[in-house]
């Protein structure tokens, strides 16, 4: 029984949650004494995957399939999961896999459980550990389909060097007009600054910073850390910050390493949105804002005082260090 492990990737490039995803399946194949096999859809170099674990790469080229499309992408890797006799389906905990997932599941007949955190407690029965109640709790479930399909929660396993000398064949999936009944008019994306999906670190703005104006020392924070910007959803409600940068239980998810929030009191919602977090710092200037029950690290302080002479402690410790 194979496992097989969808690689994301973007503009010909592996996203690193791609490589996490390979370190993760080749886990379990050393568990369960069986193989890798990556999936990849207008993917790159693929050689970087044996990196991380596989034994097999099945890669499919199609001009359909240059944008994102879940009902497409959700049939590709299900048809490579039964080419493959795949007994274990391995995908990230993205927006666009959390997306697919359920539709591969159901191609598949399969049990699906997201966020998982770690390596199975048990093959046999097959037992994984997951977060529930917006990371508030964990849980441990048992998948007893014959095919299982699991979510890897992000930045929960970590990049793993696992040098193989993955073979390649290309894969050409039988899709039907009905896979592309939701069409992808066009895309608008930042290409100039680190996507809050990929970030390892997040510096995140709210209504403390007193409006747009302000947000210099945001993005001046951000890119001496080499961090993504946020913002809360107040912010991007007003129009401060586009809503891509919107951050939350009703924005986009983070589970950065690292979140530092500037003038965000912190609402229940917000919380839930960036609570797998591992660590977490708060700047704001109101010692009984909720965030800092929250947080790992706080500053009772104003933020246009204590950022630019954080800013500049890091720039010279980064010039020190150079």
């Amino acid at each position: 029984m194979s496992i097989l492990v969808y690689t994301e990737s973007e503009d010909g490039k592996f996203k690193k949650i791609a490589f996490e995803a390979v370190s993760y399946a080749k886990g379990i194949a050393d568990m369960m004494e069986t193989s890798v096999t990556a999936v990849t859809i207008n993917g790159g170099d693929t050689s970087e995957l044996g990196n991380y674990g596989a034994d097999k790469v099945l890669e499919v080229s199609n001009e359909k399939l240059t944008q994102f499309n879940a009902e497409a992408y959700a049939d590709t890797v299900a048809q490579a999961a039964k080419n493959e006799g795949a007994g274990i389906v391995v995908l990230t905990s993205s927006a666009n896999s959390k997306f697919m997932a359920p539709l591969v599941a159901v191609n598949l007949e399969a049990g699906y459980v997201p966020n998982v955190t770690e390596l199975p407690v048990s093959s046999s029965p097959f037992k994984v550990k997951h977060t529930v109640f917006t990371n508030k709790a964990f849980s441990t479930t048992e998948i007893n389909t014959d095919v299982k399909v699991v979510g890897l929660a992000k930045n929960a396993f970590g990049l793993k060097e696992n040098g193989t000398a993955a073979s390649s064949e290309s894969f050409a999936p039988q899709l039907n007009d009905g896979d592309f009944s939701v069409e992808v008019v066009s895309v608008d994306k930042a290409t100039d600054k680190v996507t809050i999906a990929d970030a390892e670190i997040v510096v995140s703005g709210g209504r403390g910073l007193k409006g747009p104006e302000n947000w210099g020392m945001i993005e001046s924070l951000a890119e001496t850390l080499g961090a993504a910007t946020a913002c809360s959803k107040p912010v991007s409600d007003m129009g401060w910050r586009p809503h891509s940068e919107h951050v939350g239980q009703t924005g986009k998810p983070v589970a950065s390493n690292l979140y530092i929030a500037i003038g965000i009191s912190g609402a229940i919602q917000h919380l839930a949105g960036i609570n797998s977090s591992k660590v977490k710092v708060v700047i704001n200037s109101d010692a009984e804002a909720p965030f800092f029950k929250a947080a790992d690290y706080g500053i009772v302080g104003d933020a246009f005082e204590v950022v630019p002479q954080l800013n500049e402690k890091l720039k010279e410790f980064k010039a020190q260090n150079a």
